[in-house]
Order: C-alpha cells, then sequence, then structure tokens
C-alpha cells in the first residue's frame, strides 16, 4: 500500500532537502515546493494527506497558506515550522486549525514522531465521517423497510415532523422499531451532525437513574473524585432519545419537566445551572394517559412530551413487510456468518406469514438468524423457523390471523416483487409469474399496484432477478 503524501514548503532549500531526506527513508512520499504560492498550486491539482509549512515566508507568510490550505481542504492536517523567537505566532497558527507546531532546529525522530500523529488523527477523522455517512444512509427513511399502506403512513408523517424541532411521542410494542425510528428523525433533522444518546428509563435502577441523566460536579458524594457528565449534556446540539419515558420515577418526571421547559438542569452537586440544547423524542408501549389516571406518570409531562404522538403498528398489521423484512435479515445475516442463503421458500413465508409475531421485528430478525446459522443450503425450509417459545409446533389459534389475509398479504408481495425485479414490465412480470397478461393486470387493479412505480429508464436493462413463486 502505497505511503501517505506529505507537502513541504519553506523558503530554505537547505531545510527542504534535509526534512525530505528524514521523511523519504521513513517511507513517505514527499513534495517540496520553496515558496507559498507555489504550495497553493501544487495544492490545486494534488491530494495530499499532510502539510509541513514554514512560518515565515517571503511571499506568503505561513498563517495565510494555513488559511488557503483549510479553505481548499478543510480536513487536511497542517504542521507549522516556526523558529524560537516566533513560537506565539505558532500558537495562533493552532488556533487557526493547525494540528501542531514544530520548533527549528528540530530533532529528526520528533519529526516523525508529530508526523506519525497528525496523520493517525487524520486516519480516525476520516473513519468517524465514513462511520457518521453510514448510520446517516441506514437510518434515512428511505432504508426503512416498509411496502404496507399503514407504515408507509407512518413514514411520510415521521418525515414532515423530523424538519422541526417538536418533541415526538412513539407509541408501539415491544419489538416494532421505536429506536429505529427515533434515530431517522435524528438522521433527517437539522440536528443529524448532532449526537444521538439513547437512554431506556427502564434499564436502570432508580438510584443511579438521576446520575446518568444529569452527571455530577466533583466531590457531588462520597466516590465522585471528579466531574462526569450526564446523558443529558452528552446529547447538547443533537437528539435525546428517551425509550419506556413511563417507567420514569416520579421524582425525575419533575426534574425532567424542567428541562424541557427551560432547556437548564442542576448535575448532582453543584449550585448552577448547566444549560443544553436538545431535541427531544420519547417512546413507550404502554397507554400514558392510562398512566396518568393510575397516578405513575405526571399529567402536567405527560401533555409536554405529547406534542406529536406517532403509533407504530405492531407486526402482525402490516403482513406485507413480513417478507420483505425476512429477505433483508437473510442479506445481513448470510453476510456476516459468510453464508450463502438467499431466501425463503414458498412454504416458510407461508409460516412466517400464519403467524402472530408478538416481539414483532425484533422477533423476526431473531427468527431468522436462527434460520440463517441452521440452513444447510440457500433456503430457509419451515422446519428451520422456530416460533413462538423456541418451538416448531404451531401457536395458538388466536395467533393466527384468517387465511385469506395471509395469502392476499403474500400475493401482494409477490406482485411486488415480481415488479420489482422486471422494473414494471406486465409483459415480462406477467410471463415471469405463468399470468395471462389480463389476469396479471387484474391482480395488479385488486393490489392497487401501478407498474409506473417501478420503472427506471436509467437503469440498465438486466435479466429478472428470481423470485419465490406462489
Amino acid at each position: 500500500m502505497a505511503k501517505e503524501h506529505v507537502l513541504v514548503v519553506d523558503d530554505d532549500a537547505g531545510l527542504l532537502t534535509l526534512m525530505q531526506a528524514r521523511l523519504e527513508a521513513a517511507g513517505y512520499q514527499v513534495t517540496i515546493v520553496g515558496s507559498g504560492t507555489e504550495a497553493l498550486a501544487w495544492a490545486q491539482d494534488h491530494v495530499y494527506d499532510l502539510a509541513l509549512v514554514d512560518l515565515k515566508m517571503a511571499d506568503l507568510d505561513g498563517l495565510a497558506l494555513l488559511r488557503a490550505l483549510r479553505q481548499r481542504h478543510p480536513h487536511l492536517p497542517v504542521l507549522i515550522l516556526t523558529a524560537h523567537g516566533t513560537i506565539a505566532s505558532a500558537v495562533e497558527a493552532t488556533k487557526l486549525g493547525a494540528y501542531d507546531y514544530l520548533t527549528k532546529p528540530f530533532d529528526a525522530q520528533d519529526l516523525l514522531h508529530r508526523v506519525e500523529k497528525a496523520l493517525e488523527i487524520r486516519g480516525l477523522k476520516g473513519e468517524v465521517a465514513r462511520l457518521q455517512n453510514l448510520v446517516q444512509e441506514r437510518y434515512h427513511f428511505e432504508n426503512i423497510i416498509a411496502s404496507s399502506s399503514v407504515m408507509q403512513q407512518v413514514l411520510r408523517q415521521v418525515a414532515q415532523v423530523a424538519v422541526t424541532d417538536s418533541i415526538v411521542c412513539l407509541y408501539g410494542e415491544s419489538g416494532t422499531g421505536k429506536e429505529l425510528i427515533a434515530k431517522a428523525i435524528h438522521t433527517a433533522s437539522q440536528r443529524a451532525n448532532g449526537p444521538f444518546v439513547a437512554l431506556n428509563c427502564g434499564a436502570i435502577p432508580e438510584g443511579l437513574l438521576e446520575n446518568k441523566l444529569f452527571g455530577h460536579i466533583k466531590g457531588a458524594y462520597t466516590g465522585a473524585d471528579q466531574a462526569q457528565r450526564g446523558l443529558l449534556q452528552q446529547a447538547d446540539g443533537g437528539t435525546f432519545f428517551l425509550d419506556e419515558i413511563a417507567e420514569l420515577p416520579t421524582a425525575l418526571q419533575v426534574k425532567l419537566l424542567r428541562v424541557l421547559q427551560e432547556r437548564e438542569f442542576y448535575p448532582l452537586g453543584a449550585g448552577r445551572p448547566a444549560q443544553v440544547d436538545i431535541r427531544v423524542v420519547t417512546a413507550t408501549n404502554k397507554d400514558l394517559w392510562q398512566a396518568v389516571r393510575e397516578g405513575t406518570f405526571r399529567e402536567d409531562l405527560y401533555y409536554r412530551i405529547h406534542v406529536i404522538p406517532v403509533f407504530l403498528p405492531p407486526l402482525r398489521e402490516r403482513l406485507e413487510d413480513i417478507p420483505l423484512l425476512a429477505q433483508a435479515f437473510i442479506q445481513r445475516f448470510s453476510a456476516q456468518m459468510h453464508k450463502t442463503v438467499q431466501g425463503l421458500t414458498a412454504e416458510a413465508i407461508q409460516r412466517l406469514m400464519l403467524y402472530a409475531w408478538p416481539g414483532n421485528v425484533r422477533e423476526l430478525g431473531n427468527v431468522i438468524e436462527r434460520a440463517v446459522v441452521l440452513a444447510p443450503g440457500e433456503l430457509i425450509t419451515p422446519d428451520l423457523l422456530l416460533l413462538g417459545r423456541m418451538s416448531a409446533e404451531p401457536s395458538p389459534c388466536r395467533d393466527f390471523v384468517s387465511l385469506k389475509e395471509a395469502q392476499d398479504a403474500l400475493e401482494r408481495t409477490y406482485l411486488l416483487q415480481v415488479l420489482t425485479a422486471t422494473r414494471g414490465n406486465v409483459s415480462r412480470a406477467a410471463a415471469l409469474s405463468g399470468k395471462y397478461r389480463g389476469d396479471f393486470y387484474k391482480l395488479l387493479h385488486k393490489h392497487g399496484l401501478d407498474p409506473e412505480a417501478f420503472r427506471d429508464d436509467t437503469a440498465p436493462v438486466s435479466p429478472p432477478t428470481p423470485v419465490t413463486k406462489l
């Protein structure tokens, strides 16, 4: 692998030669230039991993060159070379964005050490940016798998509220994806570059929860030998997600209400309040108004967080999504386990559609992960789907939807698959499904599907992707 490319700028020809020799001996690619103007010309046409810039040059001083380089390449680390008499200016350079400064005459090992550290920091920043992009891509609304009309309506609603700063309260059974939706709201908001901090109110003992939320100052209690920022401060500038908010103790409900109203709170032991700028998203699997009537949840807090309620449907009410979600899980777990599982048999899909999914999407993911582990071939068969209490036995009758509902949902999912595979070409889709063109149109009309929505004239034509036939 090619070593990093370093740009060295100094009007001292002897020093340039020395630095080039030192850096090339360490394996770096080196470009040396004798003026700031020349350096800008090289930076215009080449990409560098690091720049070493002399502070005092005749045509363009180091500070001006630093500004120009940072404007063109914001993530380029710059090391300032300075003499003893100009250290104050070098410190000023670090305030303008320079990574560090090196005093002449320099020690060869010190030079290489600082170069290595600067490049290491650059690599870490690049990795952070890459991970942030991956997170934003993963949690974007377009990447949430949902073809059912009920989930499409939910996604339209949360897409509208995401661009605001209003408090959102997500309702839904355990496993319906409340945190996923909360992250999508954050990703689509103006706070996307800020932190996303989550707290499950029911997962932390009451005695520790206050400290977790608000943090403490040094000496706040026995053993507090250093200050600690709470989750609220960690979320400053971003989104704070309070999951299972119905489990928040009454005493902390009062303090949370103050945070929501005043955007300030007192860390434990502090004499002055801390300010925070956060967007709050809450979630619960309980009826909060019923909790208010029972006296376990404050009515004023209820109205404060209930600005925009969003209700996530359980998986049994979005049957069309089951095959799509299952296929997505198969792709994920197959890649993780380096297996070649490609999909499910028609009988396996029917088995998934006939189950009530009390654990919702989370349970479906666990079932598919287990099936991928056990699958000996490319297709998952019904015997690999261990449903309910880790048993392959059919679930109780009360867990079944009607056969007509299951058949309709499976039929619609099949049509979505075949239209996607053929990019809305009805003739090819009808032939692939073994139906006459007229009969295929009737099926499309029955399920309210428009072939035009699946067409992409810009995409290259390729053979249709195999789909599971009914």
